[in-house]
């Protein structure tokens, strides 16, 4: 039996699971647990499966604390970095240490992340818009260029993402238009595509289609973090004040330096639980 922890940054949920375990296919493990109709589901709840799987290993030898953060989504690819993640990481580290500061290290780089009262903030590191950062096939930055019918801002925030201002994102037919540009030729590794509009307060509202999850999810830190970059790029925000970012599932807030970027959020432990590894079909959990 394998035991895990679910937790959830703003409705972005993920199944955490100690690197110790022993899983014999992280990939295969990864694809059950997430499925949306028969992978991993709270007895206290409707929600079925998840975003993505976590494996975490611990090293709380050091000073802070260290975590080697693996995500695998739910189609079996990994991706570099998740801001939610990162934070529910960071919040599972302190839950077994007692510690308030976590240093995560990601495929994207060492992130310091910040135990607070009302929830989690992680460093995000500095959003990149050169093309080969991005990556984006162009010879200069893709700033406010079309791209499958839409104008779209290319920003990598630790993973690549395609950003595009409307007056109101409630509007959009996210499944019908977000595939073309997230897989658009321009991106060579694909891309998460966020759709954001501005609201009378100075915040945005946010709608992301995640590539590795292939739909929509209810919350994308790293591509709130991308909206309030882009939206920095293009004027529409200025200074150091934290820009709100509020995806589906709830508020976040990210804070724009010249230096790394910081994404704030709740972060809530759902449930813990454990399954068989090798179990085909719906995998209930049992309470641990």
């Amino acid at each position: 039996m394998i035991r895990f922890d679910k937790y959830h940054g703003t409705g972005n949920d993920f199944v955490l699971v100690d690197a110790a375990e022993a899983v014999p296919d992280r990939r295969a493990l990864a694809t059950s647990l997430c499925n949306r109709e028969t992978g991993v589901s709270d007895p206290a709840s409707d929600r079925v499966g998840a975003d993505g799987v976590l494996f975490l290993a611990l090293e709380d030898r050091y000073s802070p604390p260290r975590v080697v953060m693996t995500l695998v989504q739910p189609d079996g690819s990994t991706a570099a970095m998740c801001g939610n993640g990162a934070r529910c990481a960071a919040a599972w580290a302190a839950e077994r240490t007692g510690e308030a500061e976590i240093m995560i290290d990601t495929q994207a780089g060492t992130r310091h992340a910040r135990i607070e009262p009302d929830g989690v903030t992680i460093e995000m590191g500095k959003p990149a818009f050169e093309p080969d950062a991005v990556p984006v096939v162009a010879d200069a930055p893709v700033v406010d260029q079309e791209i499958e019918g839409y104008r779209v801002t290319a920003v990598n925030t630790g993973v690549p993402h395609a950003v595009i201002f409307v007056d109101d994102v409630s509007e959009i037919d996210l499944e019908a238009v977000a595939p073309a540009i997230r897989h658009a030729e321009c991106f060579p590794e694909g891309a998460n595509v966020n759709f954001a509009s501005q609201r009378a307060d100075g915040g945005f509202d946010q709608r992301t289609f995640e590539r590795g999850v292939e739909g929509e999810t209810k919350s994308c830190g790293t591509g709130a973090v991308a909206i309030a970059a882009a939206a920095r790029e293009l004027g529409l925000v200025s200074g150091a004040d934290p820009v709100p970012v509020t995806p589906p599932g709830g508020d976040l807030e990210v804070t724009l330096t010249d230096g790394p970027a910081y994404l704030w959020g709740p972060v809530e432990l759902d449930f813990r639980g454990e399954v068989a590894g090798s179990k085909p079909g719906r995998l209930d959990p049992t309470e641990a």
